[in-house]
């Protein structure tokens, strides 16, 4: 078990460098940083003034293992628009995030879990067309439509809830939904094909001879297997919601980080986005670590193969 998560400790590392290098890749894709520092009409000189200030006149190799080095130390250097930390402003707006994706991410699997597991043990049951109707509907229906329809029936029509910010539970409803419904067809499908394939084995049919509670085998047996696939789509999935909650966030009015990814990209400020790059990467990455080593756990297998 430790060789293995060795193994995919070394991988998330090397991934996590590219991820790096692309990042810091970003200022320089975006043309000239010093002429965006500078602003509108600068002069030569103002342009070589900065390069020198931030240096950028330094080879991009030094450049960038400075800025790697102070991102292992949580300093990605000040915001060219707020001139602000950018470590400050990301530690202020992350736990914001967390909280809608962590929400989120519980909304879909308490609804994925218990559809993928009826329509497994009953499939091509009416339960089971029905929950294959709400994965249709949830993967046409855009994040952002949802959305905007949630505002305009709960909020504006019933008044039920506060249309935008984060400053209770009460705003986090809305996006809440709106962000775990994306997520929950695929859970609940996944659930399901793991269900029903599980369910066809030869060492369920054992579990039922021996005249085991039908509750024992679905939940002792079944689902402890089928639910191994779940594990790893969950952690990306919460990755994704991370990544792609700049939408719900922007509609809502919410300063999350992604938010503020949003925000940097219109004013290229470009520390920020960078830093929002790396940070969003960065837990991509472990969650998708942690989902292997606990599908480890579950499935030894895995860690034999």
């Amino acid at each position: 078990m430790l060789r293995y998560i060795a193994g995919q400790t070394v991988s998330a590392v090397l991934i996590l460098l590219l991820v790096s290098i692309a990042a810091f890749s970003i200022s320089h894709l975006a043309g000239d940083p010093a002429a965006v520092i500078a602003g509108e009409s600068p002069s030569q000189e103002q342009i070589e003034q900065i390069r020198r200030t931030y240096g950028f006149d330094r080879p991009l190799y030094q450049q960038y293992l400075s800025w790697i080095g102070g991102a292992l130390r949580f300093d990605f250097g000040t915001s060219y628009h707020y001139h602000q930390p950018v470590a400050a402003m990301i530690a202020d707006r992350l736990p914001v995030t967390l909280i809608l994706g962590l929400t989120s991410i519980t909304f879909a699997l308490v609804l994925a879990l218990p559809l993928g597991v009826i329509a497994g043990v009953w499939p091509n049951s009416l339960v089971d067309r029905a929950a294959l109707a709400i994965a249709v509907v949830g993967q046409a229906v855009p994040t952002f439509w949802l959305s905007l329809m949630l505002i305009s029936f709960l909020a504006v029509g019933l008044g039920l809830l506060p249309v935008s910010g984060s400053s209770s539970w009460l705003h986090y409803v809305m996006p809440t939904i709106a962000l775990g419904y994306y997520a929950l067809p695929t859970l609940m499908r996944v659930t399901r094909a793991g269900m029903i394939e599980v369910l066809a084995t030869d060492y369920i049919r054992a579990a039922r001879a021996k005249g085991l509670l039908e509750t024992q085998v679905l939940v002792k047996h079944a689902l402890r297997n089928a639910i191994v696939p779940v594990v790893s789509l969950a952690s990306v999935q919460f990755g994704m919601m991370l990544g792609g909650s700049v939408i719900v966030e922007t509609i809502f009015a919410i300063q999350g980080i992604g938010w503020l990814g949003y925000d940097a990209v219109l004013r290229v400020d470009l520390p920020v986005v960078q830093a929002v790059v790396l940070v969003i990467a960065g837990f991509f990455i472990f969650l998708t670590w942690a989902a292997d080593v606990v599908n480890a756990l579950l499935d030894p297998r895995i860690r034999l193969s």
